[in-house]
């Protein structure tokens, strides 16, 4: 697992405007159905990573604004509640989705906007003027690398207890990480039921 500096990768540098893959109307991605735009590249390279094909820069297919088209009609139907940033590692692609977030934002102020990163809160606070940019137009943060030692297949929405559900309004608001208010970790009755058995 790589572990950077502040600042030390940029999207600038590191992009190449490509993304892995894009699924409309997925259920597992966040809440509610969702639109997933998997963008190409990330620098992490975290132990037992489900999908290594993201990890290069020069993987996938170029975004076009016909995806981008593609993607707002999706978003626009009534049933879907949002569009989820994911890859590979979306702050590592501000070119392409700084744009694409906006409009949403712009065009559809109604849809919630999820997004996966391996950087921390904490090292997210102390990034470049674009990856702060993208964090501000996003809802929910799920943050960390993946930790195969944490890995629990019973926690919702991530892969390894160390990663957070984060409300990102409400903890630039108070200045500290607040938890999503609608966090139900199967985790939760998993080790109640083992306490249980201990007793």
């Amino acid at each position: 697992m790589n572990n950077p500096k502040p600042q030390e990768w940029t999207a600038e540098e590191l992009s190449q405007g490509r993304i892995i893959d894009y699924k409309a109307f997925n259920f597992v991605d966040g809440e509610g159905v969702r639109n997933s735009l998997y963008v190409a590249g990330c620098m992490f390279h975290c132990e037992g990573c489900y999908n290594k094909a993201t990890w290069s820069f020069k993987a996938g297919i170029p975004y076009t604004a016909e995806l981008e088209e593609q993607i707002m009609a999706d978003l626009a139907q009534p049933y879907v509640q949002g569009l989820t940033l994911l890859g590979g590692e979306p702050f590592l692609n501000t070119g392409i989705l700084l744009p694409l977030v906006k409009r949403v934002r712009r065009e559809l102020p109604d849809k919630d906007i999820w997004s996966w990163t391996g950087y921390t809160w904490e090292e997210l606070m102390l990034e470049t003027p674009d990856k702060l940019e993208l964090l501000g137009l996003v809802d929910i943060l799920v943050d960390g690398r993946f930790e195969l030692a944490k890995k629990n297949l019973m926690l919702q929405f991530r892969g390894s207890s160390n990663q957070r559900i984060i409300d990102v309004k409400k903890s630039l608001a108070s200045g500290q990480v607040v938890i999503w208010d609608k966090l139900k970790d199967g985790q939760t009755s998993y080790e109640h039921l083992q306490r249980q058995e201990k007793d």
